[in-house]
């Protein structure tokens, strides 16, 4: 089947551990939220590196240093070394230093992680934009990130330096909610400049590229929480992807996605990486996983049966993206969903 006409969730008769030989996993909602681990995380994938699966967090977040990243891991219960990490600073330092002549000066706004990485490269960080910089890169800088840095981006892209960005997310968790995060810092520098700066995070192709290079992997699994971030990621690198529901994503809009939002596998949490997942078949007018099975009806989505709620919601997604074909689904599944207790 085309992954842009993805109709289904697709079926696994291995447990994805023993399938796929590496594991690209997102933090924030997958592993931890809050800084704290979320259920089932440690003990899973203590089990599925046990295994023999790779495992490496990748992460939008380019304030934090990889070795920071795993020394918070670690803590958790989650052996890890820096080599494990990948973030969008790195991936946008390899994409300014393909650019750009070796030790050139590049003006940094944001924090430690992006200095770190650009260092890593052979690039030089400088402060101002009167330090005749070749390139700006912006990256999370965290909540006490200056106003003023935002001023001194805009007086380099409006000189015509080039502008990179290690992502464009709009929101970052935090353990007292939802927080700006650097897409929405990004938007500042574009309306006082009018430019559009070149991206490296998730989901575009630079960041895969970069989890691809420092991992070695040969068969990844992308595992996410996000579907416009993680997901969409893994559509665009042509690879196959675990959806865990313990972050952003609700059945809701996970009914609703389009074709490059929708992953291969859906699970409740991480315990998903040590099972097959269940096969979604046809079924008459319908399609039936587990105990349930959906159809899409003139109304809206039903749902007809009992058994594990998560087989009924991806029956629902069967049912929901056939129904959609290309596009995304405007049926009612409120009704479906509340039975699931989703």
């Amino acid at each position: 089947m085309s992954r842009s006409v993805r109709t289904r969730p697709e079926g696994n008769g291995q447990a994805l551990s023993e399938a796929y030989d590496t594991a690209l996993l997102d933090l924030d909602g997958v592993v931890y939220a809050g800084g704290s681990a979320i259920v089932h995380a440690v003990e899973s994938l203590d089990t599925a590196r046990a295994g023999g699966m790779h495992l490496a967090y990748v992460t939008n977040n380019a304030l934090r240093t990889p070795d920071t990243v795993a020394g918070h891991l670690t803590e958790l219960g989650i052996p890890t070394g820096a080599e494990d990490v990948i973030t969008s600073a790195q991936a946008v330092a390899r994409l300014i230093s393909e650019q750009v002549p070796a030790g050139a000066r590049v003006l940094v706004i944001g924090g430690e992680g992006l200095r770190v990485a650009l260092r890593e490269r052979g690039l030089t960080p400088v402060e101002s934009a009167d330090d005749d910089p070749v390139a700006v890169v912006q990256g999370y800088g965290g909540p006490d990130l200056p106003w003023g840095r935002f001023a001194e981006a805009s007086y380099a892209v409006a000189r015509g330096v080039p502008w990179f960005a290690s992502n464009t997310d709009l929101t970052i968790p935090s353990g007292r909610g939802i927080a700006p995060g650097n897409g929405a810092a990004v938007e500042v520098v574009r309306i006082a400049t009018g430019a559009e700066p070149q991206v490296a995070g998730k989901p575009l192709p630079p960041m895969h590229r970069e989890t691809i290079l420092r991992t070695g992997a040969k068969r990844p699994l992308v595992v996410g929480d996000r579907l416009d971030t993680d997901i969409e990621g893994a559509f665009n690198g042509e690879v196959d992807s675990l959806l865990v529901l313990t972050g952003v994503t609700d059945g809701a809009q996970l009914l609703a996605a389009p074709p490059q939002h929708r992953p291969t596998f859906v699970d409740a949490d991480l315990r998903g990486l040590l099972t097959g997942q269940p096969e979604v078949v046809g079924d008459g007018d319908g399609f039936r996983c587990g105990g349930w099975t959906a159809t899409a009806g003139a109304a809206g989505l039903e749902l007809d049966g009992d058994g594990e709620a998560l087989d009924g919601l991806r029956a629902l997604c069967a049912a929901a993206w056939t129904a959609a074909g290309e596009g995304s689904c405007e049926l009612d599944a409120g009704k479906a969903l509340a039975r699931l207790g989703l």
